[in-house]
Parts: C-alpha cells; structure tokens; sequence
C-alpha cells in the first residue's frame, strides 16, 4: 500500500544531515514525496549536499537550513524564515570517545547539549505549530547505546539514554495532541565518525560475531524506518524505539 508512506504535502527538517545517516534519511523523505530542510553548520557543505540530493531525487524539493543545533539564536533565525514543519528528525550528534576520568564536567555537558538538550528545544520550539495543526511526527535518532553501553564512551551512552527517555516524556505530553513521538536506536553503521573502526579487522571480527547479521550496517539502510515512523502508516505508533541494528540487541 504506497500511499501509506506517501509524504508528499509534508515538510520535514532533518538536523545534521549534510552525510552520513541524516543524509540517506532526508533523501529517503524527498523520495516520498516531502519538502525536506537539509540541516548543517558549513555553509558550503551544505549546499553540496543539497545539490546531490537534488540531483539523486529529480523534482525534490530541498531546502538548505544552515544553523548549529546547540546555537539557540541562529536556530531561531532559520527557523523564522522555514515554511510550517510537519516532520521533525533530531538526527544531529556529536562523538567523545575518551575513557570517562579523562572527561572534563565542559565535555560532558557538551554532549548532553548537543544530544538531549538540543533536540528538547527543537521540539519545544516546533510542537506548537504542529499541535495548531493537529498533526507532527517528532523522531530521535538515539542508539543502540542508549540500552547499552560500553568503555571509553559514557558521555555519549549517557546523553543518548536521556534521549530515548526523553522520547517517552514527549510522546505522553503529546500524544493528545495528535502528535506521535518515536526513536530510531542505529547499531553500527559505516559512517565518517566509524570509518577507524571499520578499518580495524579486530572490530570487524567481533561486530561479525556480535550482530545477528554479521556485518555493518550501509547509511542507507537506516532509511526505511525514517520514513515508517513519519509516515501514515505508524499513525498509532508513539512512545517507540526502534532498533535498526542488524540483531545487534536481540544478539548474544
């Protein structure tokens, strides 16, 4: 049933989205159908992602959205020159990978800004328009290390945590509103900030052993369930993380 996943009408804003999976998730929306806000701090980068999704996706609309997510005031500013936002897909991250003694207070706070707090001010700002509206779909992409975790990564695991609970929070606040609220937790993808770890064939090994599927996950790969939970067809789903891990949780 294609038009359960139909977009087109809607417009979505994908933070962090000039590579990686914020890109293969904003290309995935366009290709239903949606007017996508693709989402960075670099200027040129930006727009060299917007030419290739353009370019990928004949006839998309795409609009370039430069601001940071931890800037409240050049989130602002965007913002007020943005058409009415349907879909919401806090995507943006950050990575410290350092043992936690190693960690200042300064680091940890920047991850917790970045991954928790910004995505809870993206949401505050843009929930009112789409409670005017009675319709929103609000997704954060969270991770596999939000449930687990592991060394030498605790300000990450810690902030994603707080986002899958702050996922919850939000889906009861506002579900009555006719909004849903959902998690995407990725496992290991072949991303830029991953690119060591893929070189490593120690990791390779064990990620083999440890995923169900036995290999890394391709960003493309993490656009299905974008596109699901924004669309018609997850209109009773709220409150939900879903894993797209390749068995990494349900693995032992």
């Amino acid at each position: 049933m294609p038009s359960l996943f139909d977009l087109s009408g809607r417009t979505a804003l994908v933070t962090g989205s000039t590579s990686g999976l914020g890109f293969e998730m904003a290309r995935a929306l366009a290709r239903q159908g949606a007017r996508v806000l693709v989402n960075g701090r670099d200027a040129a980068r930006l727009d060299a992602a917007c030419a290739e999704l353009v370019a990928s996706v004949p006839g998309a609309e795409i609009v370039p959205c430069v601001f940071d997510v931890g800037d409240g005031a050049t989130v602002d500013a965007a913002l007020r020159k943005a058409p009415a936002i349907d879909i919401l897909i806090n995507n943006a991250g950050a990575r410290d990978r350092r043992p936690f003694l190693d960690l200042e207070d300064t680091d940890l706070a920047r991850l917790v800004d970045v991954m928790m707090l910004a995505p809870a001010a993206m949401a505050r700002r843009l929930a009112p328009g789409m409670i005017a509206r009675g319709h929103g779909r609000i997704i954060n992409i969270t991770s596999i290390a939000g449930p687990l975790a592991r060394r030498g990564d605790a300000g990450y695991a810690a902030a994603k945590g707080g986002l899958e609970a702050l996922t919850r929070a939000l889906a009861a606040e506002f579900g009555p509103h006719g909004l849903t609220v959902n998690a995407i937790a990725p496992g290991y993808f072949l991303t830029e900030p991953n690119a060591a770890m893929a070189r490593d064939p120690e990791i390779a090994a064990w990620l083999e052993r440890r995923t169900s599927l036995a290999r890394w996950g391709r960003p493309e790969e993490v656009a299905g369930a974008a596109v699901f939970l924004a669309s018609a067809a997850a209109s009773y789903v709220t409150g939900h993380m879903l894993a797209v891990d390749g068995g990494y949780l349900a693995h032992f």
